[in-house]
């Protein structure tokens, strides 16, 4: 693409605005503390007309600093409106820090025009908004991106065909795949479907009529995920039908033609733009932002990783001072010529479990070797591998009392670690546990399951997850993952499920245990047990799963000594 030339007869003067941001921006703006000292005194431009490639009208607001000089441009294109939380946290302050930043509302959201598609038209409507900014007076030339979730989508669907006043991108908890958001091996995140729609369909229309519908979907969710089938029973959550939403929860194969030019994730195969990517390890796209930084590197682009011990809500709380002060360098390094702020590693990650602190590292995927774990009949767990690959033992998924789900990488408040005892003392739930470790084990990298499995029905799911043992007998989650099980006859499949990233340390005296269950309800969509598609299914079956002997475990682990020993001492 070639550089955008300027009429050389300069375009009718600015007399910028003096209006205050909205009282509530202001008000939320107070409450934050740690955060950068203000450097300039801002204004705000609400409600301009920005035409959309189809000439609908996307409403957008305009803030920036009032005080003479040459400032560059941020983008921030919402499905979720304009208001709080995006007016103070992203309008007001970059701002502040010297920057105009446009907040835009998605055609069909916040009072833009046209009808929302989830992903169909952010690269030909960001880049109708870049044209627009090319006649503002106060437009520099010089333009980056920021913002979490959606908000980093839209800056990967810009990026697919990128303008030549793109400098730098701070893509926060973000995706570029919406299948991947959706779906895993063809099982539809039931959950996150669910908060997504209620996000999509009523933040962009204030909070008053957010907060009514989140608590809405909070009474009636049992309702909904039990629902057969549960087709349909989504509005009953919404109030109204969401036809992208319908069109999401009916097609679960990556390869249908549905899916087709969803993902933008090649737009992190160019090296041109310099992007900070920004993700916790309780993020519901963790595994999105690790595919995204592999593909930057492989590309050659300038980019850098930061993992936080959030999840995909507390980074934006709880984690944001970290997060700005990260985004901020990186925009002021590439859009102000001003790099003093960037720390001086590429990858920035906090560490958890014992000892949890922040690593500043040179590289990542770091490279350790691979440990396997084996289960054996007495729920133990070992590094002895197994003679044969005898079945060892089996759970139930009955769909009139799923196996729970329980923390992890959800978009809901109920994400991140929790204490899974009373989970594990279910009958649908296995737990193999190791010997008591004598010296602390980190593990670095992506963690992954071998599992030989069958059915009694041929179609199951199995959810398999790390845990860690305290003394006291407190077993916390670290990661996990899922996958379906589709078996003919008596024989097993060998299926290998991934089960994310994760950089934690176990303690000496603490046990690495691995948890399987049939399922994670209403994390996932339950298994019907019948081979019909999950939306559609009207009869549910009981599944039993029997879990075969060479299954594995595979941790990229560290060991500060000799490992491990069981209570009678022997190491494993």
């Amino acid at each position: 693409m070639t550089s955008p030339t300027r009429d050389a007869v300069p375009g009718p003067a600015w007399t910028p605005s003096a209006v205050k941001p909205p009282l509530s921006a202001r008000m939320v703006r107070a409450t934050w503390r740690n955060l950068p000292a203000r450097r300039h005194r801002i204004a705000w431009e609400p409600g301009l007309t920005v035409p959309a490639a189809d000439g609908s009208p996307l409403i957008t607001d305009h803030y920036f600093p009032r005080e003479a000089g040459d400032f560059p441009t941020l983008l921030v294109r919402s499905p979720y409106g304009r208001g709080v939380p995006w007016s103070p946290q992203y309008g007001m302050l970059f701002a502040e820090q010297g920057f105009h930043v446009i907040v835009q509302s998605c055609r069909g959201t916040g009072g833009s025009g046209g009808t929302f598609d989830l992903w169909r038209n952010e690269a030909a409507d960001g880049l109708a908004t870049v044209n627009w900014l090319r006649e503002q007076p106060w437009f520099n030339g010089t333009l980056g991106t920021v913002g979490p979730s959606y908000l980093g989508y839209v800056q990967w669907a810009l990026a697919l065909d990128p303008p030549p006043e793109l400098k730098a991108m701070v893509v926060q908890v973000g995706l570029h795949d919406p299948y991947a958001l959706f779906h895993t091996d063809g099982v539809l995140h039931l959950e996150n479907a669910l908060v997504v729609g209620t996000g999509m369909t009523y933040q962009h229309r204030g909070m008053p009529s957010f907060i009514k519908a989140t608590l809405r979907l909070k009474r009636r969710l049992k309702d909904i995920v039990t629902a057969r089938p549960l087709r349909g029973a989504c509005a009953a959550a919404f109030g109204q039908e969401v036809p992208w939403l319908d069109d999401v929860l009916t097609h679960p194969d990556a390869d249908d033609p549905y899916w087709r030019g969803a993902s933008a994730a090649e737009a992190a195969d160019r090296p041109g733009i310099p992007t900070a990517l920004i993700t916790g390890w309780h993020d519901a796209l963790v595994d999105q932002t690790f595919a995204q930084y592999a593909r930057l590197r492989a590309a050659g682009a300038e980019s850098a990783l930061l993992v936080g011990p959030w999840t995909h809500t507390s980074a934006l709380q709880k984690g944001w001072p970290e997060v700005f002060a990260e985004s901020l360098a990186w925009l002021r390094a590439h859009l102000c010529g001003d790099p003093s702020e960037l720390r001086p590693t590429p990858v920035r990650m906090h560490t958890g479990g014992a000892d949890a602190a922040w690593r500043d590292l040179d590289a990542w995927p770091l490279t350790p070797a691979t440990t396997a774990w084996h289960p054996t009949a007495d729920g133990h767990l070992t590094q002895q591998p197994p003679t044969d690959n005898a079945p060892l033992t089996s759970i139930g998924h009955d769909p009139a009392d799923p196996t729970p789900s329980l923390g992890g990488p959800l978009l809901s408040l109920m994400a991140g670690s929790r204490d899974n005892r009373t989970l594990e003392s279910r009958d649908d739930v296995l737990t193999f546990t190791g010997p008591v470790l004598t010296e602390a084990v980190t593990v670095l990298g992506a963690v992954s399951a071998r599992i030989s499995a069958s059915t009694d029905t041929g179609f199951g799911d199995v959810f398999t997850r790390l845990c860690d043992v305290d003394a006291a007998g407190r077993s916390t989650n670290v990661c996990d993952g899922l996958a379906q099980v589709r078996t003919s006859g008596d024989d097993p499949a060998h299926l290998t499920v991934p089960m994310s990233v994760t950089a934690y340390r176990f303690a000496a005296g603490h046990r690495i245990r691995w948890q399987i269950s049939a399922g994670a309800h209403p994390r996932y969509a339950p298994n019907p047990g019948t081979g019909e598609a999950r939306a559609e299914a009207r009869e549910f079956m009981p599944v039993r799963v029997t879990v075969h002997a060479d299954s594995a475990l595979m941790l990229p682990q560290q060991a500060d000594g000799a490992g491990a020993r069981d209570s009678a001492g022997r190491t494993p």
